[in-house]
């Protein structure tokens, strides 16, 4: 059983950092005035869940394939990017 929580661990960073939503927001292709810092990879995964044809196309990137399994480790990562996320939105 020891075995298996590392690699529990490393299958959980894989899926999430192979379509993390959180940082295909961050890198897209947009000027800066018209990029979404706050939460973007959860506002991402959320769209792409609902359907939000609007929402998806001010990002200008594709939503990961599996949205609902990405959706909680775009939270995790987007609330620890939150303060320079803030910072950004702020002096941009």
């Amino acid at each position: 059983m020891v075995k298996f929580k590392p690699t529990v661990y490393v299958g959980i960073c894989i899926i999430g950092l192979s379509g993390c939503a959180t940082f295909k927001t961050l890198d897209a292709k947009l000027p800066l005035d018209q990029r979404i810092f706050v939460y973007s990879g959860t506002r991402l995964d959320w769209a792409a869940l609902a359907k939000n044809d609007a929402a998806l196309r001010k990002f200008k990137v594709a939503p990961p394939h599996s949205s609902l399994v990405d959706l909680p480790l775009s939270f995790a990562l987007d609330s620890v990017f939150l303060p320079l996320a803030i910072c950004a939105e702020i002096f941009h």
